[in-house]
């Protein structure tokens, strides 16, 4: 203490000397003085600034980094959570070539200094105050740059040159050199969300980092110096001439021939750009849902979703979900044959059509060529004008689209997951954030509601016209697109396996909308709105995929509502349990009677109505059930099929709904939908990934309550009339039929997958005429919807704040 006593009295004793001299400050003593206390100064500034820059288990921890793994039920990896798109590769992987580029060119002293480099530095300060400003980090000090840009920061200023000389000297405490090149060339980034060179490598050159060559090293890290700049996709000059700088820097430092240099130089850039994907894997639609959850849960649990690596298991059946991704690949392609040639430039796809025009209006580049003054109708058919504009539209709007889900109805696990025909060109998830009407999908709704009201699916009704007012002389004609009706009766599971919207239309009146809407909801479309109205009986208001695979999950749970769920459990990254997750309670909203007359006449539709091609083309003979859906203009097609152990589901079409496969035949759901959901059913049964031999059982209610009830409504049959003209039943609801076996190919109804197009105005009431007589006998197909085409409106954007994260289940 009498040391620092009497040295903070000196230094106050020269200060005032000083300051009562000036002239003193020329002095030797005084310069000596001088320069100690700003040397002082700058060692407290510095000690000052230390804990400021990370700290060493940061800078431990940025090394070992370890993304979270979304994982499937038998151990398949589905996609990875990454801070940014990089996959480490040891250093003993990297190309030679890339680490000499790298020494050469950045740090030839890298192995002769501790992180700073002082002879470069002064270099660089001497040159930056002639005017010449260069830059002289060592390959430490940008490794310390890049992993701390918050700590560090990028300001030219000596507060951030000192932070980050710190953060050097820290880093080259820890790690070996080897490591720090390791690390720095798997963390410095390279434009188009490519960290690292193992994914530069694979976006500029279609190729792994060991395989790179000394030119594609030398562009590589020719890059460096200013990504932007020197971006060999944009700016391929400037990305040359750098590159033969990075190759004179090598035969400089004695790491390349001259004869080499000589031959190479002369050489241009070869780049095969590809953009790289940030999810991959399995399952990369699923984990984007899953992703917002998963952070939350991090957050409240102290984890990170990017670096600790997290183990999240899921219920995907990794084979399930492999066969889906090539049925929905393979149906894709098949489409887009189809799609290509229904939208050729000698067809559809031509300058004079109203909706191309309307489509080049709405696209980027029209906005640019007015903003740049171009009138609009200058702007217009300068694009019109112009091919290559023309084929990217049109390659971007009629690509076919499609989305597959599967669950198991005994207890709402999601078994696979597949939102697009290719994540990379198509990130919009098609299962849980696209809204589309489900056509005749939906109603199975209606008729569940009739069957719960007491109606039977043996009562009949008259397959005739209908027309049903709607208030404000407005009227309501549904109809069978070319099929005229047969005026003849029907029996209520006939109407639903031949989807005949004259019968559900009817049915849709005597039941009420609201009761119908409200099933609808019970049995699973719980998260989008539903209008009341008739002609929600055909599937007028959009919903999901996954809402209603799920609803047809509660069907072949015998009335069950189960929500759908993914996450079983979350582990740490040695397999220590964090959290387990159960599956939610399952919900009553059907009867058990109503629910097993609703499934077993829906086996109808695949034994012998329009979704015969199951049986007759996929060979699949076990008890299954199922229903195909097709709205106006073809331009939507699905396909849903139960079975005891499995409930699958797919959809296909456009993202612009204006957009349509214009044919007749492969438009319907029956050739567009149906085929995917087919292809996986079959691979699944061969597989033994579900049994054949298992079989939905009928129980019958026991519960007093139901016998009294069938006892009373048939009493209420017999005094004023069955609403079809039936017998009465027995007194409680009979079970139904026993499951049949499938019917042959060769005795099915003939499948005219004539157009499904009709429709069905609202015209005033006194303007409605008589209907002609049916002239021929009925063709069954699956039929539109007879609803208007909604206009079109871009995708809702991805909200997988719909997964409730308290259960990590995929419903509200």
């Amino acid at each position: 203490m009498v040391f620092f006593d009497s040295l903070r009295a000196r230094t106050a004793g020269l200060c005032a000397a000083l300051v009562r001299r000036p002239d003193s400050w020329l002095s030797a003593h005084g310069l000596l003085w001088l320069l100690a206390v700003l040397a002082l100064a700058v060692v407290l500034y510095v000690l000052a600034l230390i804990p400021f820059t990370p700290a060493i288990s940061d800078i431990r921890k940025a090394k070992s980094d370890q993304p979270a793994q979304l994982v499937s039920s038998d151990g398949r990896l589905l996609a990875e959570y990454r801070w940014v798109n990089r996959e480490w590769v040891p250093l003993s992987t990297i190309a030679r070539p890339v680490v000499d580029a790298l020494i050469a060119t950045e740090d030839h002293r890298f192995y002769e200094h501790f992180g700073l480099d002082w002879r470069r530095t002064a270099s660089a300060m001497v040159r930056t105050f002639g005017g010449e400003r260069q830059g002289g980090s060592t390959i430490t000090q940008q490794l310390a740059r890049n992993l701390y840009p918050e700590d560090i920061g990028r300001a030219p200023t000596l507060t951030r040159k000192i932070k980050e000389a710190i953060t050097a000297l820290k880093i080259e405490w820890l790690y070996s050199k080897d490591e720090i090149l390791e690390t720095y060339l798997n963390t410095v980034p390279f434009l188009y969300n490519a960290y690292g060179i193992e994914m530069a490598a694979r976006t500029y050159f279609d190729k792994s980092a060991d395989r790179l060559t000394v030119l594609e090293s030398a562009t590589l890290v020719g890059m460096l110096k200013g990504t932007a700049y020197y971006n060999p996709v944009l700016n391929p000059e400037r990305a040359q001439e750098r590159r033969n700088t990075v190759l004179a820097q090598m035969k400089k430092r004695g790491k390349l021939a001259s004869a080499e240099y000589d031959k190479l130089a002369k050489r241009p850039l070869r780049i095969r750009f590809e953009r790289q994907s940030e999810l991959s894997g399995l399952a990369p639609h699923l984990a984007q849902q899953l992703r917002r959850q998963l952070i939350d849960w991090a957050d409240r649990n102290g984890y990170s979703l990017y670096s600790d690596g997290l183990v999240i298991r899921t219920t995907i059946d990794g084979r399930l979900q492999e066969m889906a991704n090539q049925a929905v690949q393979r149906q894709g392609r098949q489409l887009q044959g189809v799609a290509d040639v229904a939208w050729a430039p000698r067809a559809a796809w031509s300058a004079r059509s109203p909706l191309v025009q309307q489509l080049v209006r709405e696209s980027p580049q029209y906005d640019k060529a007015v903003a740049a003054g171009a009138t609009p109708e200058e702007a217009l058919q300068q694009l019109l004008a112009d091919g290559d504009f023309l084929r990217r539209l049109r390659a971007a709007k009629t690509r076919v689209q499609a989305g597959f889900l599967a669950l198991d109805p005994r207890s709402g696990a999601v078994l696979a997951w597949v939102g697009s025909r290719d994540f990379e060109q198509d990130p919009f998830d098609h299962v849980q954030a696209a809204r589309r009407q489900p056509g005749s999908t939906f109603k199975p709704f209606v008729y569940g509601a009739a069957f719960a009201k007491g109606m039977l699916p043996t009562d009949q009704l008259m397959d005739q016209a209908v027309e049903i007012p709607l208030g404000g002389k407005q009227v309501w004609r549904p109809t069978d697109g070319r099929t005229p009706p047969s005026n003849e009766p029907m029996q209520l599971r006939d109407g639903l396996a031949y989807s005949k919207n004259t019968i559900t239309a009817q049915l849709m009146q005597q039941v009420g909308p609201q009761q119908v809407a409200q099933l609808a909801r019970a049995m699973g479309v719980r998260e989008s709105r539903l209008e009341a109205v008739p002609a929600l009986a055909l599937g007028t208001s959009a919903v999901t995929l996954k809402e209603m695979v799920a609803a047809y999950g509660t069907i072949a749970s015998g009335g069950l509502y189960r929500a759908p769920t993914v996450i079983t459990r979350i582990e740490d990254k040695n397999g220590k349990l964090l959290e387990a997750f159960q599956s939610a309670a399952p919900e009553r909203a059907l009867g058990l009677a109503a629910a097993q007359q609703l499934r077993d006449a829906l086996r109808g539709a695949v034994d012998k109505g329009t979704g015969v091609a199951i049986r007759a083309r996929y060979g699949i003979t076990a008890d299954v059930a199922g229903k195909t859906g097709t709205t106006q203009d073809n331009t939507d097609g699905w396909f849903i099929l139960m079975h005891p152990q499995l409930v699958a589901g797919a959809w296909a079409g456009f993202n612009d709904g204006r957009i349509t496969l214009r044919s007749d035949y492969w438009g319907q759901g029956a050739h567009s939908a149906l085929p995917m959901v087919g292809d996986v059913f079959r691979q699944a049964l061969r597989g033994k990934i579900i049994d054949a031999r298992e079989r939905f059982i009928d129980e019958e209610e026991s519960s007093w309550i139901a016998t009294a009830t069938g006892t009373l409504r048939n009493w209420v049959y017999d005094l004023f009339g069955r609403p079809t003209g039936q017998q009465a039943s027995p007194a409680a609801v009979p079970a139904p039929e026993a499951p049949r076996a499938p019917v042959p190919a060769a005795s099915a109804p003939p499948q005219d997958e004539r157009p499904e197009i009709t429709e069905a105005p609202l015209v005033p009431l006194q303007e409605v005429a008589p209907r002609a007589p049916a002239a021929d006998p009925p063709v069954w197909v699956d039929q539109p919807d007879a609803q208007p085409v909604q206009p079109y409106a871009p995708p809702p954007a991805m909200d997988s704040a719909a997964l409730q994260p308290a259960t990590f289940n995929l419903d509200r």
